[in-house]
């Protein structure tokens, strides 16, 4: 694979991203995200925006929102629906795929200024970009564990726990997971033992989505955040 197609790629997947951008920082203008609501009310609402604004239908996961303790939990679960409070924090996860390129876009949003709410937010967000750094710094030899190992120790020492059992996984054209599968080494997995740098099995170059979600079970709230790591 040439440079030049690399780059094509990369290109494709972050013009996805930027698109997904678009569409958080409009949930933001029209303010959607308002205390009383529903997280499955927020969730449809977004949904029709997407088709709205960017004639979006299609997400490669299931979309994500998450508010108050339900914060604490990783993507895999499915908790009840909880109604937004007047102080709140919440995360949205969303996967639209624009012309057969997938996003995977996480942000968390804070309602009111509970001061533990916004520096969790803000400790979430300062930490993904550090752990971007990392990985681009030491991307040739870096492995899947080595990463995870990373980012709870970033965790812990910023007196946080680290929420999931991966921090990432592969980003490609649609549909990528009907051959990833669950295999840990497409995942930013502690039982991924191969370096990130190398090749898929058809000697492409693969891409990686990075997730930050801190966790405070004193105060029973998480953040999130999550995008591709241009590298």
């Amino acid at each position: 694979m040439t440079d030049t197609n690399r780059l094509s790629e990369l290109e494709k997947l972050m013009a996805a991203e930027a698109r997904a951008v678009e569409l958080f920082e409009e949930i933001e203008r029209r303010q959607l995200i308002t205390p009383g609501i529903t997280e499955m009310q927020l969730n449809r609402a977004i949904f029709d925006l997407a088709f709205e604004l960017q004639g979006i239908r299609t997400f490669w996961h299931k979309r994500i929102v998450r508010a108050g303790k339900n914060t604490l939990l990783p993507y895999a679960e499915n908790p009840p629906d909880l109604v937004l409070r007047e102080n709140e924090i919440l995360f949205l996860d969303f996967g639209p795929v624009y012309e057969d390129w997938e996003a995977d876009l996480g942000r968390t949003y804070v309602l009111g200024n509970d001061p533990k709410m916004v520096q969790l937010k803000n400790d979430t967000d300062r930490l993904w970009q550090e752990g971007v750094d990392y990985f681009q710094t030491n991307y040739e030899k870096l492995t899947g564990a080595d990463f995870y190992t990373y980012t709870c120790k970033l965790a812990i020492e910023n007196g946080r726990e680290f929420g999931n059992i991966h921090c990432g996984h592969l980003i490609g054209n649609f549909p990528h997971e009907k051959l990833s599968g669950e295999d840990k080494r497409n995942y930013l997995h502690p039982a991924n033992f191969d370096q990130v740098s190398l090749p898929d099995l058809s000697g492409r170059r693969r891409f990686w989505i990075y997730e930050m979600h801190l966790i405070d079970k004193d105060y029973e709230i998480g953040a999130f955040v999550e995008g591709i790591i241009p590298c």
